[in-house]
C-alpha cells in the first residue's frame, strides 16, 4: 500500500479521508468504496475553520468522482462552493481547497476555469509560506500543463512544457520523499521528455518507477510508464513503447483517473497504429473513448445539478454516440459521426486541394433545440435530428461528407468542388443557404406537433486551407456570428490564408 505519512493534505484532512485516498491510489477500489461509505456518513459540520471544512468537502468530491459516484461528487462540490463564497480566500487550507476544486473542474471538462483555479492556488500557497502546500499546488498545475502540452501544436507545446518544467523543478526542491515527491518526479520527467531531454527524462522516470513500485503507488506507476513509453517511441523502440504504454493504461484504469486514461490510451493507440497492430489500436481507442465519455457525461450532469440547479436531462443520443465513438456511424441519424469525420475528412480535403480546388467546410447548429426537447420531449427531439439529417442528405451530393459532430451540430465537407459543380466557385455558401432554407421551410407539424416552435439552423462556412482543424475553426467563428446576429442565417468566414493562419487551430471540440 502507499505510504501514509507524506501528504500536505494530512494537515487538513481527517485520518479516514486520507486512508480512502491512499487505497484509491493503490488501485484497491472496492476497499476504497467501502471505507468511503463510512467517511461520508459524517460530514464535517462541526469544523470551526470554514476553509478546512471546504477542503474536506472538495477532497471528498474528488474521491467520489474517481469512484464514479457522480451525483455525490456534485453534491459535495456544491456544498464546498457555498463555503468558498463566504470569505476572501487566504492561507494554505484555501490554497489546497481551490487547487483540488480546479482538479475536479478539469476532470469534468471545464478546462479554462480549471487552469485559472490552479494558478490561484499556487499564488495563495506562496503567500501562505507553506512549502508542502505550494509543492502540491504546483504538482497539480504542472501535471495539468503537461496534459495540455500533449494536445497543443508543436510550438505551443514547447512553451507549455517549459512552463511546467520550471514549476515542477521548483516544487521538487520543496519535498524530497513520499507520495508528493514521487508524483513530482514523474511529472517533471514528462516535461523533460516533451522538451526532447530524453536522457534525463528516462533517468528520472526510471527512478520514479522504482519508488512507485516499492510504495505500490498505481497512479505513479501509470505516469512513469507513460513517460518511458514516450521516450522509447521517440527512440524508435516501438515494441518496448507498446509494452510500457499498455502498463500505463492498465494502471490508469485501476485508479480511475479519466484524464490520464484518455491521454495514455490515445498514445497507446498511436503506437499500435505505427506497429500495424490494429486490434491493439482499436482496444486502446475504446478505452480512451470510454474515459472521455465519462468526462462528457459528468460535465452535463454538473451543469444541471451542481451549478445552476437546472433540469438538464442527459440526452440519450449523446450517450449513445459517446459509447459508440469507435464506430464510424452515428446510430441515431445514420450519418458519419465525429470519429468517422476526423478519419475521413482530412483525406477528402487533401484530395480536393491536390486537384487545385478549394475545400469547403459547412458547420451548422440547430437553433432552439433545447426548447424542442423541453416542449415536445426527447423522442421528438431525436426524430427532429433524424429529419434534419435527411434534409442534409437531400441538399448535398453523394461525394459530400455529411457528419453529425455532436448533439445538434452537423458538419459537411464538400467534395469534388469544381467548375462543373452546379454551385460553381461559391459552393459552400450556396449549399449552406439551400440547407438553411430547407430546414426553415420544412413542415415540422408531423414530427413536433403544432405547439412546439419549429427549429431553424445557424450555419458557418469556410474555405481553405487544406487542413481540417483550420477549416473547422474558421467555420466555427462564422457560426458564432450567425448565432449572435439572430440565428437562422448563413455567415461566411473570410478565406484569406493570412487570416486563417493568424488563428490558433487548437483542438477540435464541440461548443
Amino acid at each position: 500500500m502507499v505510504d501514509r505519512n507524506d501528504s500536505p493534505l494530512a494537515e487538513h484532512l481527517p485520518q479516514q479521508d486520507r486512508e480512502v485516498r491512499l487505497l484509491l491510489e493503490s488501485g484497491r477500489v472496492l476497499e476504497a468504496n467501502a471505507l468511503f461509505d463510512e467517511v461520508v456518513s459524517g460530514l464535517p459540520t462541526g469544523e470551526d475553520d470554514r476553509w478546512r471544512r471546504a477542503t474536506v468537502l472538495v477532497h471528498r468530491a474528488v474521491v467520489a468522482f474517481r469512484l464514479n459516484r457522480i451525483p455525490l461528487a456534485l453534491e459535495l462540490a456544491a456544498e464546498a462552493w457555498v463555503e468558498l463564497d463566504a470569505d476572501r480566500p487566504e492561507g494554505s487550507a484555501a490554497a489546497q481547497t481551490i487547487g483540488m476544486l480546479g482538479y475536479l473542474v478539469e476532470s469534468i471538462g471545464h478546462r479554462r476555469a480549471a487552469l485559472d483555479m490552479m494558478r490561484v492556488s499556487v499564488e495563495l500557497a506562496r503567500r501562505a509560506g507553506h512549502p508542502e502546500t505550494l509543492a502540491h499546488c504546483m504538482q497539480r498545475l504542472g501535471g495539468t500543463l503537461n496534459m495540455r502540452a500533449t494536445e497543443a501544436s508543436a510550438d505551443d507545446a514547447k512553451r507549455i512544457f517549459a512552463e511546467a518544467r520550471g514549476m515542477l523543478s521548483e516544487a521538487l526542491d520543496l519535498v524530497d520523499s513520499g507520495f508528493l515527491h514521487r508524483a513530482l518526479l514523474a511529472a517533471y520527467s514528462r516535461s523533460l521528455a516533451g522538451l526532447g531531454e530524453l536522457a534525463e527524462a528516462e533517468e528520472l522516470a526510471q527512478r520514479a518507477l522504482r519508488l512507485n513500485e516499492a510504495a505500490e503507488d498505481r497512479w505513479g506507476l501509470a505516469v512513469a510508464n507513460w513517460v518511458l513509453a514516450g521516450v522509447r517511441r521517440t527512440q524508435g523502440a516501438m515494441p518496448a513503447a507498446r509494452t510500457l504504454a499498455s502498463r500505463a493504461v492498465a494502471e490508469s484504469d485501476r485508479v480511475g483517473d479519466a484524464i490520464l486514461l484518455r491521454r495514455v490510451s490515445q498514445d497507446l493507440a498511436d503506437i499500435c497504429a505505427d506497429l500495424g497492430d490494429h486490434v491493439g489500436e482499436a482496444e486502446a481507442l475504446r478505452r480512451g473513448m470510454a474515459a472521455g465519455s465519462k468526462m462528457l457525461d459528468t460535465l452535463q450532469e454538473a451543469l444541471g445539478q451542481a451549478l445552476e440547479q437546472r433540469r438538464l436531462a442527459v440526452q440519450a443520443q449523446r450517450v449513445a454516440v459517446a459509447a459508440q465513438e469507435a464506430a464510424a456511424r452515428d446510430p441515431l441519424t445514420g450519418l458519419v459521426n465525429r470519429l468517422g469525420l476526423e478519419r475521413t475528412a482530412p483525406h477528402l480535403i487533401k484530395r480536393t486541394a491536390s486537384r487545385g480546388r478549394v475545400p469547403w467546410l459547412v458547420l451548422l447548429d440547430v437553433d432552439w433545440f433545447k426548447d424542442v426537447n423541453d416542449d415536445a420531449g426527447h423522442a421528438a427531439g431525436d426524430a427532429a435530428l433524424r429529419e434534419i439529417a435527411q434534409l442534409l442528405r437531400r441538399e448535398c451530393r453523394a461525394d459530400d461528407l455529411v457528419a453529425r459532430w455532436a448533439g445538434d451540430e452537423f458538419v459537411i465537407v464538400l467534395g469534388d468542388v469544381s467548375e462543373e459543380r452546379t454551385e460553381g466557385s461559391d459552393a459552400g455558401p450556396t449549399v449552406a443557404e439551400r440547407i438553411r432554407a430547407a430546414v426553415h421551410n420544412h413542415d415540422w407539424r408531423l414530427v413536433l406537433g403544432k405547439t412546439t416552435r419549429p427549429p431553424t439552423v445557424s450555419i458557418g462556412v469556410a474555405a481553405g486551407p487544406a487542413q481540417l482543424d483550420q477549416l473547422f475553426t474558421a467555420a466555427d467563428n462564422a457560426l458564432y456570428r450567425a448565432k449572435r446576429q439572430g440565428r437562422n442565417r448563413v455567415e461566411v468566414q473570410p478565406s484569406t490564408e493570412d487570416e486563417l493562419d493568424s488563428r490558433q487551430a487548437g483542438t477540435l471540440a464541440p461548443r
